[in-house]
């Protein structure tokens, strides 16, 4: 059985995939994604923070509206002199509030994309990325390392999750040591995917499948109002430029 090469091995990993310079073993492919842009200079490929944008927001408004038409029942049959009256409808009505902003938050606070530029002519990728710093360039194509990775198990309703990737590390030059990571895609084309960046960036987008025309990450439907609710894309001005142009 294989063993992980990098240190340490990313969560739930189960396979190292080939390095930025050797063959694909798959057919690329991004299978139901479109990139957001391809030409001889950069690929962009889309993220998205959340698998379903949209359910997170409605559960806390569904949460929000029972709230309210229970509180004017509690607030009558609260006695504003008796304490633990009074503590039995304010504690629990202040961590619902807690949770529905939390999960607003959770929801809306990310953006609506989260792009990866691979940069052929520069040999390099620019992550934007939204829990650490808004955008990340790394110099070298050749210190990225992909991994396969699956987490499975039961949840407390009884339920069975099940999640797979693709992760993507930055290593420190000549070693194994990890000093970054962030996903590449969650389920979706998974290693065929990396197989389609690897094959572009060594031999470009003539030795690809035709894409489908690309997408604008900010142009969504008019009812996906999570989307519609968060933050648009932008890139600092001279990382745009240099992530998009050739040296």
């Amino acid at each position: 059985m294989s063993r992980p090469t990098l240190n340490p091995p990313c969560t739930g990993w189960k396979e190292d995939l080939p390095a930025p310079c050797d063959a694909p073993l798959l057919a690329p492919h991004l299978g139901n994604q479109t990139p957001n842009h391809q030409d001889s200079n950069f690929l962009e490929i889309p993220r998205s923070a959340m698998a379903y944008r949209g359910v997170v927001s409605a559960l806390a408004l569904v949460l929000m509206i029972s709230t309210l038409i229970d509180l004017p029942w509690m607030i009558t049959h609260t006695d504003p002199t008796e304490l633990e009256s009074v503590l039995i409808l304010v504690i629990p009505h202040t961590l619902i509030t807690w949770c529905i902003v939390a999960l607003l938050r959770m929801d809306l606070a990310p953006p609506r994309d989260l792009p990866i530029r691979f940069n052929r002519a520069r040999n390099k990728i620019y992550a934007y990325n939204f829990k650490r710093q808004w955008w990340n360039p790394f110099d070298d194509w050749s210190q990225v390392r992909a991994e396969r990775w699956s987490q499975n198990g039961a949840l407390p309703n009884g339920g069975f999750i099940f999640k797979s990737g693709v992760m993507l590390s930055i290593v420190t030059p000549g070693t194994h040591n990890v000093i970054d990571r962030f996903p590449l895609v969650t389920m979706g084309a998974d290693q065929y995917a990396w197989a389609y960046i690897c094959t572009y960036m060594q031999e470009g987008p003539s030795s690809l499948p035709s894409p489908s025309a690309p997408k604008d990450h900010n142009d969504v439907l008019w009812c996906e109002f999570a989307l519609r609710l968060a933050p648009k894309v932008s890139w600092p001005a001279d990382m745009d430029l240099e992530s998009r142009s050739a040296p």
